[in-house]
C-alpha cells in the first residue's frame, strides 16, 4: 500500500483490495474460528436493509415468516440421496451433548429442505391447505475449506423459502416469481443488475428438479452467483410423506420449492460499486444517506454549527433520509471525510460558520458520472428536497454504470473454442456461446479454463442470433450458454 490511510488498488490486486476494504470500511472482521466471520455494526446495517427490503416482498408475494431448528436429525439428511451426496462434504455433525454421545447424531443445518417438509406433512392434509407459502431468516453453516468473508464462510446469513404445491405448474411458476423477485431487489435496491437463467443439471441443487439463479458480474469481470430458486419437485415429498387429499379426492404428493439468498449479496454490493477509496454504498441500503461534517476552529463558532447541523438533519428526517452528524471533537474534518468515504455514505454534506452565515451548505457526492459537479452549494431552505433528488440520481446512475459494465464485458457470438479460451483466460466475462448440452463439453472447459456455465439464460437476455454450433465440440447447439469464471 501506498500509505498508511491506501488501500490496494483494484487493478493491482483485486482480491486483495477486496478484504482490505471489508476489514477497514468496518463491515466484518474474522473470527477465532476458522472460516468464520464477525459481522460489524455497520456491514450488519446494511444486511438489515436488504432483510426488511426482502421481507416486505415476500410478504407482498404471500409468504409468511417461521423459524425450524439449527439441528437436524442425521437420518433425515440421509433420506434423499442426491441431497445428502450433494451436501455431505460440508456437513458439520453434533455427536456429544449433554455430556454424552448421542443416540443419534444431529447435523448443523447446511439447508432446511428436511425438516421442514417433515413439518410440511404433518400441516398439510387437504387441497385446501396449500400453497403453503414459508420462509425463513436464519443461519447456516457448510464446512468450507476456502473461504472469503461474506462471499464464502463457514458459517452465515440467510433467508430461505420454502413452498408446497398442488401441481408441477405452480411451483414452477412460484420458483420464477422468486426469481423475479430477487432480480427486482439486486437491480433497484442493490443497483446490480445480474443475469437469470436455468443451471445446468451438473450445477443444480441437490435434490432439486430445475436450478435457477440470478448471476451478477463483479468488477474483476468474474460472476457471483447472488441467488437461487428450485424448483424441487416431488422428491422431498416422497421422502417425508408430504401428502394431500386432491379436489377429485385422490391422494397426492405436493410439489415443493425452496429458495434463498445470503450476506454473500453484501460482497456483492462492494465488488459491484467499490472504488480505490473504499466501498460505495447504493442510497436504499446505505445505513447513512447523508453524512454531516460540522466545521469550526473556536469553541464560540461550534455550538452555532452544531445547532445549524441538528436543523440541517430534522429536514432531511423530515424527508425520510438517514443522516448521521459527525460531532467528534478528536477528529478533524480530513479524517472524517476520508472515513466516511471508505464506509461509502452517499452524500457528505460540510457546514462551517461562513455556510451558517450565508444561508446554503456545501453538499459533496461520494462518486459522480462524468461531467457532474461532485461539489457544491445548496441553499439551506432547499436542502431536504435537493439531497433527495441527489440520491435519487445517485442509485440511478450506479445501476447505469454497472449495466453499462456488463454489457462491455459480455463477449456474444462466440463460436471459436481458441477465441473463448483467450477471452475465459484474458480480461474474463461472461462469454455467450452454444452448448451441445453434453456433460463431456462443459466438465473439458471447467477442466481447461476453470470456467463453469453460469445460466442457460432466460429469453431477454438471449443473443439475437441463436448459436448453431456448441463452441467446445462444434456439434450443433442445443442451448446459448453464459460462461465465465465465477466466486
Amino acid at each position: 500500500m501506498a500509505d498508511d490511510k491506501g488501500l490496494t488498488s483494484r487493478a493491482d490486486d483485486f482480491a486483495a483490495w477486496y478484504n482490505e476494504v471489508v476489514l477497514r470500511a468496518e463491515l466484518a472482521d474474522y473470527s477465532p474460528v476458522r472460516g468464520c466471520m464477525v459481522i460489524r455494526p455497520y456491514g450488519y446495517a446494511i444486511w438489515e436493509n436488504m432483510q426488511r427490503a426482502l421481507d416486505d416482498m415476500f410478504k407482498a408475494t404471500g409468504h409468511q415468516n417461521a423459524y425450524f431448528p439449527l439441528l437436524i436429525p442425521q437420518s433425515y439428511i440421509e433420506r434423499e440421496k442426491e441431497h445428502v451426496k450433494g451436501f455431505a462434504p460440508e456437513v458439520a455433525v453434533v455427536t456429544y451433548a449433554g455430556g454424552k454421545e448421542l443416540e443419534e447424531p444431529l447435523v448443523i443445518r447446511p439447508t432446511s429442505e428436511t425438516i421442514i417438509y417433515d413439518m410440511f406433512s404433518k400441516w398439510v392434509q387437504s387441497y385446501r391447505d396449500l400453497p403453503l407459502l414459508i420462509n425463513q431468516w436464519c443461519n447456516v453453516v457448510r464446512w468450507e475449506l476456502r473461504t472469503r468473508l461474506f462471499l464464502r464462510t463457514t458459517e452465515f446469513l440467510w433467508q430461505e423459502g420454502h413452498t408446497a404445491h398442488a401441481t408441477e405448474q405452480e411451483a414452477e411458476a412460484e420458483a420464477l416469481q422468486m426469481l423475479g423477485v430477487y432480480r427486482t431487489f439486486m437491480e433497484d435496491w442493490m443497483a446490480m443488475p445480474p443475469v437469470t437463467g436455468r443451471k445446468t443439471d451438473s450445477e443444480r441443487f441437490a435434490g432439486a428438479l430445475r436450478t435457477y439463479a440470478v448471476e451478477a458480474l463483479m468488477q474483476d469481470n468474474r460472476a457471483l452467483q447472488a441467488g437461487t430458486s428450485h424448483n424441487l419437485g416431488q422428491n422431498f415429498a416422497k421422502q417425508f410423506d408430504l401428502r394431500f387429499q386432491s379436489e377429485t379426492g385422490t391422494e397426492e404428493y405436493a410439489w415443493n420449492t425452496s429458495w434463498g439468498v445470503s450476506t454473500r449479496l453484501v460482497g456483492g454490493l462492494v465488488m459491484t460499486h467499490g472504488d480505490d477509496s473504499g466501498i460505495v454504498a447504493p442510497p436504499k441500503l446505505a445505513p447513512i444517506q447523508v453524512v454531516i461534517v460540522p466545521i469550526y476552529r473556536k469553541d464560540d463558532e461550534r455550538d452555532t454549527v452544531l445547532s445549524k447541523a441538528d436543523e440541517v438533519a430534522a429536514m432531511l428526517r423530515d424527508r425520510g433520509l438517514r443522516p448521521h452528524i459527525d460531532r467528534r471533537d478528536n477528529l478533524k474534518p480530513g479524517a472524517k471525510y476520508w472515513e466516511w468515504e471508505r464506509k461509502g455514505v452517499p452524500l457528505r454534506v460540510e457546514i462551517g460558520p461562513r455556510d451558517v452565515e450565508q444561508g446554503h451548505v456545501m453538499v459533496v457526492a461520494r462518486v459522480t458520472p462524468a461531467g457532474v459537479p461532485r461539489k457544491e452549494s445548496v441553499a439551506e431552505a432547499n436542502v431536504g428536497q435537493a439531497l433527495a433528488d441527489r440520491l435519487e440520481a445517485f442509485q440511478a446512475s450506479l445501476l447505469a454504470e454497472a449495466r453499462q459494465r456488463r454489457e462491455d464485458n459480455s463477449h456474444r457470438g462466440i463460436t471459436d473454442f481458441t477465441m473463448f479460451r483467450e477471452i475465459i483466460e484474458g480480461d474474463g466475462g461472461f462469454v455467450y456461446a452454444g452448448w451441445c448440452g453434453g456433460e463431456t463439453c462443459e466438465e473439458r472447459v471447467k477442466a481447461e479454463t476453470k470456467a463453469t456455465i453460469r445460466v442457460l439464460p432466460d429469453p431477454e437476455f438471449r443473443s439475437p442470433d441463436a448459436p448453431v454450433k456448441c463452441v467446445v465440440c462444434v456439434g450443433p447447439a442445443q442451448h446459448e450458454a453464459v460462461w465465465a469464471r465465477a466466486y
